[in-house]
């Protein structure tokens, strides 16, 4: 018998406030949060512990909650069995990684629904992924059964995964001498044998979107004008903003398309892809001028303010790829709904938009996408999209995740800054503050930084991700506006990461503190996903602030950090492209232009508007104790001052003067 969620069962879950664990709140399974409590519970009861991971914007965690954790005869078996853990991926991912670690360890492919078996200690000894109700019934039967007849076997076995995922030392790879750029040539060269240069990405399917990875590639041609890198670039940006992988009623992207070609996305949207993608985008605006780009960008951000901004200033985190029961049902139409939405005019649109009155998807519907980037005017498509919005407004919206994330809004901050940079619209660069004010005063306590806010609190401690895209947003944010206060800020939080995080046995940092309470290992994040890992941040953040600060012992460890995964970022870049933008830093060198007087930050932005990865900026407009600043004061006028590698050209007026030192000295 499967029940329907409603009170008839309330399990501990309710008191929790992640909106993935409060959906469960209700399941006739008795549900427990992450917690010494409940750990305590198996130990003390002798059971074994289930596991169960996911997120709220996840389609087949809701399916495997309806077919099994709703359904009275599963629970039953959990519950008399086993201690059931459930765990919101996104406010834990420490344990999210020990658990995924195990998985790959047993051979198998991860993913989300994750369900694992463990000891009453944690430990794992067995794990997958989506399973139907009946296989998950055979496997909570036969490991209860084991358990019973065999403790034994089962300790044995989570012995074996317990060590496998212990920490391997990093620094003990051969070592490859210095930095040079030739060295990612030939890599390069292997990463675009996989594109796929029709339709852009990867080839074959899914397509996931890997903005960080194209943005080295833009880098790299910055550096060395190769022409497939940027038209890697080209062909992936061009197609995914054509596809149905881009909300083209609303803006915004889906997590990823299920096919080779940009069309079926996976619905939901998530904070973390949607940045990052305004990042890509807008500097893909300035290397190109692309006015494609640029709508992408305006209209991405429009997307996010409109459905993820939180009132106090931050951001939400995703939302659901399911309304009304359906995957995809808010994002898709009928020939009858978009022709009543648009009247007259539909005709017309339905042949830009590829709608049929059969449909072109599932169950008569249809996904929006183009064949050509601009196939009418930007006016006569903002009409439409005007008038499908507003229809749209009017169904059922999925779900909203409205916890807010420390190193997904300091993306987002990322995201609002870059797309200053390339467009100067004022607007963007409030919007971004704003956001980081509001971590600064909810999300930050005496130096220290959490991962989550919701209903006023903030609960969890931040992990390495949340200190490391917070500092580099902070960073940006000294670059950007000349406050020095962001600096100091980045410095801090860099001393309570070396502090915290640090792996004695290599130049790494772990990705949890010291100070938390442990899991069965001690892991670290070293190759980068759709979000670059955590080390590979924070070492590209150790040099920005080892050069800006004048710290060589910071810049040293960067260095160290990158020489110890150097031949992994070799064989494999597109695992390791935030690590290969660092190499392409440390290979090349940088550049510092560094401004003094009245109009020293206005200059900067200025230069900003010029797609520069390699350069930092600096700009003060009155006397700074900084020793970047020192001796560089003329009272009432302004100065611009480039260096590289410590050495700087004599001092200049104009940005256009700049620009040519700057040409000069690259």
């Amino acid at each position: 018998m499967v029940t329907n969620k409603t009170s008839t069962h309330t399990n501990a879950l309710i008191a929790e406030s992640s909106p993935y664990l409060l959906q469960h709140a209700h399941n006739p399974v008795n549900w427990f949060p992450w917690s010494d409590a409940s750990l305590g519970k198996a130990k003390e009861e002798n059971k074994l512990i289930i596991v169960s991971i996911g997120y709220a914007a996840c389609h087949w965690c809701h399916v495997m909650e309806h077919e099994s954790f709703e359904d009275t005869d599963v629970a039953d078996v959990m519950n008399l069995h086993y201690v059931s853990i459930k765990v919101d991926r996104e406010e834990r991912p420490d344990i999210d990684q020990v658990y995924m670690d195990a998985i790959h360890l047993m051979g198998q492919q991860g993913g989300w629904p994750l369900n694992i078996v463990a000891l009453p200690d944690g430990r794992p000894v067995f794990g997958g992924t989506y399973f139907r109700k009946g296989d998950w019934l055979r496997v909570l039967e036969f490991f209860a059964k084991l358990y019973a007849d065999k403790p034994h076997e089962m300790v044995t076995r989570a012995g074996e995964i317990t060590a496998g995922l212990q920490p391997r030392p990093v620094g003990d790879l051969p070592q490859t001498g210095p930095v040079q750029l030739d060295d990612l040539h030939d890599a390069v060269q292997s990463w675009l044998h996989h594109i796929d240069f029709e339709r852009g990405g990867s080839s074959g399917a899914p397509k996931f979107p890997m903005p960080n990875g194209y943005r080295f590639l833009l880098h790299y041609h910055h550096l060395t004008g190769h022409e497939m890198a940027l038209e890697a670039v080209h062909v992936t940006l061009d197609h995914m903003a054509m596809g149905g992988i881009y909300d083209q009623v609303g803006g915004g992207f889906a997590r990823y398309s299920t096919d080779a070609e940009w069309f079926a996305p996976h619905f939901e949207k998530m904070l973390y892809d949607n940045a990052q993608l305004v990042s890509l985008y807008a500097e893909a605006w300035q290397v190109t001028g692309n006015e494609r780009y640029k709508q992408v960008v305006e209209e991405t951000l429009a997307f996010v303010e409109r459905e993820l901004d939180q009132e106090e200033g931050g951001f939400f985190s995703s939302l659901d790829a399911d309304s009304e029961g359906h995957e995809g049902r808010f994002y898709v139409w009928t020939a009858d709904a978009f022709k009543a939405a648009l009247g007259e005019e539909a005709d017309a649109a339905m042949q830009v938009f590829h709608v049929r009155d059969t449909g072109n998807w599932e169950d008569n519907h249809n996904i929006l996408y183009l064949e050509e980037l601009m196939p009418v005017s930007t006016e006569q498509m903002q009409k439409w999209k005007e008038k499908l919005l507003q229809a749209r407004s009017t169904c059922e919206r999925p779900g909203l995740d409205d916890k807010v994330l420390a190193s997904w809004n300091a993306l987002m901050i990322n995201g609002f800054l870059d797309a200053y940079q390339a467009l100067g619209e004022e607007r963007y660069l409030n919007r971004g503050l704003k956001c980081a004010r509001f971590i600064r005063t909810q999300m930050m306590q005496d130096g220290k930084l959490f991962r989550n806010y919701k209903n006023g609190k903030a609960t969890i401690p931040g992990f390495l991700d949340d200190y490391a895209l917070v500092i580099e947003a902070w960073l940006n944010l000294f670059q950007v506006t000349g406050d020095a206060t962001w600096l100091e800020e980045a410095d801090l939080l860099t001393g309570h990461v070396e502090r915290s995080f640090a792996d004695d046995s290599s130049p790494m940092f772990f990705y949890t503190s010291a100070e938390d309470t442990p899991l069965i290992t001690r892991s670290r994040e070293i190759s980068d996903n759709v979000i670059p890992a955590s080390n590979s941040v924070m070492a590209r953040n150790l040099y920005v602030i080892g050069q800006l600060t004048e710290n060589q012992q910071r810049v040293d460890r960067s260095a160290a950090m990158l020489e110890s995964v150097k031949p992994m970022v070799l064989k494999h870049p597109i695992y390791h492209s935030n690590w290969a933008i660092l190499m392409a830093w440390l290979a090349a060198g940088t550049s510092e232009v560094v401004a003094t007087g009245p109009e020293a930050v206005a200059r900067i932005r200025a230069m900003m508007r010029t797609y520069h990865p390699d350069v930092l900026y600096a700009g003060a407009t009155s006397e700074s104790n900084l020793p970047i600043f020192q001796n560089r004061f003329v009272k009432q006028e302004t100065w611009m001052y480039v260096c590289r590698n410590r050495v700087c050209g004599l001092p200049v007026r104009t940005v256009e003067e700049a620009e040519n030192e700057l040409g000069i000295r690259n």
